[in-house]
Parts: structure tokens; C-alpha cells; sequence
């Protein structure tokens, strides 16, 4: 018996000039699978999305100055951070994964489709 191996499907998005919102759902889908029409919400496809020029997607003013966040499980534990500052630390890669994490199920096929998530700054 012979095992065919599926070819993965290799998708590239060049963020410049572009939205963080619109480019994420865009991606989301993708990694979903909901733009194939063998689509089943159970398993993810064979597929991987890569983001060049990540550094130069249009974010306003207001965007930067939302904050983000985050608490350690500990009294006292709540910090928060603009997105301005959260891109100097750390760079646009976060802002993607954050955004597109946030866009896609929260099951446990989500990590696995996030591992299929390239992103290039």
C-alpha cells in the first residue's frame, strides 16, 4: 500500500501598504481552510502563509496607542502596554500572531495552524 503525500500549498502576502485587520482575516481564512471546498471545521489543512515586509503595514496613530493586556496569575500582576511600545520590544511579528491568534478558533487545532504562520519583518 502506498501513502500519497499532500503537497503543501504555499500562500505569500506582502503587507506593505496594507491594513493589520484586513491582512489578518485574510490570512485567518486561509489557515482555516475555509477558502478550499473541502473545508471541515475538525481538521486544518496543509497549507503555509508567509508575511514579508511585515514592518511596513499601515497602522494609525489611534491603533498605537491602544493597549494591550496581560495578567501573571499574581496579585498585582496586570500590565499593560501600548502597541507602540509592544512593537519596539518586540517587533511587528507579535502584532500579527496576536492578531491572527485572536481570529482563529481557540481549540486545539489553533497552535497547529499557527505553527503554519511565517512571518518576515
Amino acid at each position: 500500500m502506498t501513502e500519497k503525500k499532500q503537497q503543501v500549498k504555499e500562500y505569500v502576502f506582502d503587507a506593505t501598504g496594507k491594513r493589520l485587520g484586513r491582512l489578518s482575516t485574510e490570512i485567518a481564512i486561509i489557515l482555516r481552510g475555509k477558502n478550499e471546498p473541502s473545508f471541515t471545521p475538525n481538521t486544518y489543512p496543509n497549507v503555509r502563509v508567509v508575511v514579508k515586509n511585515a514592518s511596513k503595514i499601515v497602522i494609525p496613530d489611534s491603533h498605537l496607542r491602544e493597549t494591550y493586556k496581560r495578567y501573571s496569575g499574581y496579585p498585582g500582576g496586570l500590565k499593560e502596554e501600548t502597541m507602540a511600545h509592544l512593537i519596539e520590544r518586540k517587533g511587528y511579528r507579535d502584532i500579527f500572531e496576536m492578531a491572527v491568534r485572536g481570529m482563529l478558533p481557540g481549540n486545539k487545532l489553533r497552535d497547529k495552524m499557527m505553527k503554519n504562520l511565517i512571518i518576515e519583518e
